[in-house]
């Protein structure tokens, strides 16, 4: 169980999460939810252990992380939003990499290693050096770096970044599957569409706190919608988006 209680951090001054109380048990997708700015991505930091509150407390297990945060991290997967790649390895040395310093052992990880480049489709370039590779086949390495060790919380910020239709459906299938194998899953994302089919709860943030905190199901019966794009609209949108669009359309005739 990952409980995040009353966690609050600022940055000189100016609060980023205010308050912010989450939980996520084994076997569920919490997805994270929120304009830019609203505090999403200090959050997942925080979660994994990058950044400390300023108050608060993240706790795994019932222990606060920062009592025992290496120790912490060796269960944790993460997929950052915006990595940094050793660009001059292939994948496969990156992946031996990061699996040597997660104590895998060889054989093991040679296994781990062929089959995450044959089913994401990358064997052929696996010896390519990673500044070669396309923004989606680099997303592919790091999902696959990220679930290398076999981890028992899984944060995931922005998975879907580069991925054509079927590694996102691929992708789809795996949350689904690491989940129903009792998983703990922080999903974070723009993309209310993937978030709606994988997350059994979301979390909505703006301007540093949770506004909702409630199951896909519920949000969307509450704000009488069909689908979460238009719950989400209702409750963290505050513009006519619509009519904004057509204004910026028309920008360009004046």
């Amino acid at each position: 169980m990952l409980d995040v209680a009353e966690v609050w951090k600022s940055y000189r001054g100016v609060p980023a999460v205010r308050a912010l109380t989450l939980h996520a048990a084994p076997g569920t997708v919490v997805g994270l939810l929120g304009p830019n700015g609203c505090g999403k991505s200090t959050t997942v930091r925080m979660i994994v252990g990058l950044l400390r509150p300023n108050r608060g407390r993240i706790r795994w297990r019932g222990v606060d992380i920062h009592q025992q945060l290496l120790a912490y991290q060796t269960i944790v997967g993460y997929i950052p939003e915006e990595p940094r790649l050793y660009a001059y390895l292939s994948a496969g040395e990156y992946l031996e990499l990061v699996g040597g310093l997660r104590g895998i052992p060889r054989a093991t990880l040679t296994r781990r290693i062929n089959r995450y480049l044959e089913i994401f489709g990358l064997d052929t370039d696996r010896h390519a050096p990673l500044s070669a590779f396309s923004k989606g086949m680099r997303q592919k390495v790091l999902i696959s770096a990220a679930l290398i060790h076999d981890p028992e919380l899984i944060v995931l910020d922005e998975p879907n970044s580069g991925l054509d239709v079927a590694a996102t459906l691929v992708l789809r299938s795996l949350v689904a599957t690491l989940a129903e194998r009792g998983k703990v899953i922080i999903y974070s994302s723009h993309m209310l569409d993937a978030v709606e089919k994988v997350c059994q709860e979301i979390v909505i943030m703006r301007n540093g706190r949770a506004i909702a905190s409630t199951s896909v199901t519920r949000l969307r019966e509450s704000t009488d919608s069909t689908t979460l794009e238009q719950a989400f609209t209702s409750v963290a949108v505050d513009q006519d988006v619509a009519a904004l669009g057509r204004e910026l359309a028309a920008i360009a005739t004046i």
